[in-house]
């Protein structure tokens, strides 16, 4: 957060595809024929620096999905990031990377090199992934148990962050005469846990940031635990304020019952916006996107998240009535949210698709500006968000728009900064940057993840 006497907004841009609405790339001018190509990414990071966004956020899966009904991914995030970094100044890069199918020390190497080549302005979004097709992607037979995903995550960071700081600050000498890093500045960290074994120190000297930022989405008991413990910055799922709001103060009490500063960990729900000249104008803009859904699939989607056959259904008459969850045996999540949906919005069948369809159980605004930063300000100032993680339905068009639209609104309101005023992305988000720690003995160090040094126990 900003260190000055007026609490400000941050903003990330989650960079998807054609944009995050499942019938974006169907558009007859939409950039789906440019998702192989480098400079439509840099384009858009460029046009959030426009913006003075926080950062730019790339998502990342293991497995294809179901090619047919649109793209999920094409490049890989580190990758295009590194390129994206050339392109632009002072934007900070935020990648996902999954403790599950990836190693503390491959991680950690290509986060400080990004680290290093951006001049820090990177950002690690931590997940465990969740899918059996990414699994089997990675030599395994399906997902390990939600509980040995979180314990290898955190074991992961830990040794992460002790990667990060296996080098000091001034372990380069760099001294033509024979000595290029004093071998007494680098620390090894002989680490044997539950899930890995890691000697170090790392290959990359200490990154620009001294450790990149740390993000991650806590949705379920472990992962809120998680997220209190180590994240920089949060991502949220809130629909509406209510259920913000409840998330933020939940949040904002475990991260101060782990003994940390709440108000350093900017939480930062998603945001999918419609913006027009006028209310009505935004929301035809809407309706027509959601009118290019496929029926077939995206009936057959709502299907699958309410547990009953929808392929009957009246596209343009009012969702019929669905049980109350206290009836519903499948995933809870995000059917509260759907009948949230129904009972606030009211829509057809084919409006509760389109919303569906655009950030999930996203909070959504569609207005004029001055609307949207209404609805922005108010999340802000009552106790629901720190900023958003902006998710465009349309690339690139939504996000120009916020930028040159609704961005201009929130800095007249000095919600919002007007120019940069830091270089790194710690910096953007009023962080300071951590000092190196001393490696502890190895015994206490091991009992400090709940790892068991070998033939032990």
């Amino acid at each position: 957060m900003q260190d000055g006497t007026q609490r400000q907004l941050h903003f990330n841009a989650f960079l998807f595809g054609c944009g995050h609405h499942g019938a974006a790339w169907r558009r007859p001018d939409s950039p789906v024929e440019q998702l192989g190509d480098i400079a439509y990414y840099e384009q858009l990071a460029q046009s959030a620096e426009r913006g003075l966004f926080d950062a730019v956020f790339f998502a990342d899966g293991h497995s294809v999905g179901s090619p047919d009904q649109g793209p999920r991914w094409f490049l890989e995030p580190l990758t295009a990031l590194a390129a994206m970094s050339r392109a632009t100044s002072r934007i900070g890069l935020v990648s996902t990377v999954s403790t599950t199918f990836c190693t503390p020390f491959h991680a950690a190497r290509m986060l400080a090199s990004l680290d290093h080549i951006s001049g820090g302005r990177v950002g690690w979004n931590v997940v465990t992934s969740m899918f059996d097709a990414e699994a089997r992607n990675h030599g395994m037979e399906a997902m390990p148990g939600h509980g040995e995903r979180y314990a290898r995550a955190t074991e992961f960071i830990e040794v992460a962050g002790r990667l990060w700081d296996s080098w000091a600050d001034d372990a380069l000498v760099m001294d033509r005469a024979g000595v290029y890093a004093d071998p007494d500045r680098l620390q090894p960290l002989h680490h044997a846990g539950d899930h890995f074994r890691v000697e170090g120190p790392l290959t990359v000297p200490r990154p620009p940031q001294g450790r990149p930022v740390l993000f991650q989405a806590g949705a379920s008991e472990q992962g809120r635990d998680l997220a209190a413990r180590y994240a920089e910055g949060i991502y949220a799922v809130a629909y509406d304020l209510p259920s913000a709001q409840d998330y933020y103060a939940d949040m904002k009490r475990r991260i101060a019952s782990a003994g940390r500063n709440p108000g350093k960990v900017a939480i930062m729900p998603g945001l999918v916006t419609y913006v027009g000249a006028t209310e009505a104008e935004a929301r035809r803009r809407q309706a027509e996107v959601d009118a290019l859904l496929p029926a077939t699939h995206s009936l057959a989607q709502l299907g699958t998240f309410i547990g009953q056959d929808c392929s009957g259904w009246e596209l343009d008459a009012p969702v019929p009535a669905l049980p109350p969850a206290s009836e519903f045996t499948g995933p809870q999540g995000r059917y509260t949210t759907i009948l949230r949906i129904i009972e606030a919005e009211k829509p057809t069948v084919r409006q509760l698709l389109g919303r569906l369809a655009a950030g999930g159980g996203h909070c959504t605004m569609v207005g004029t500006p001055e609307q949207i930063a209404d609805q922005i300000e108010l999340w802000f100032s009552s106790g629901a968000a720190d900023g958003f993680n902006l998710m465009p339905p349309l690339l690139p068009e939504s996000l120009d728009e916020f930028v040159d639209r609704v961005i201009p609104v929130l800095q007249r309101r000095g919600l919002f900064r007007s120019r940069y005023t830091a270089e790194t992305l710690r910096g953007h988000l009023g962080l300071e940057r951590p000092a190196a720690r001393r490696h502890q003995g190895r015994e206490k160090a091991l009992q400090e993840v709940g790892a068991r040094p070998p033939g032990r126990g």
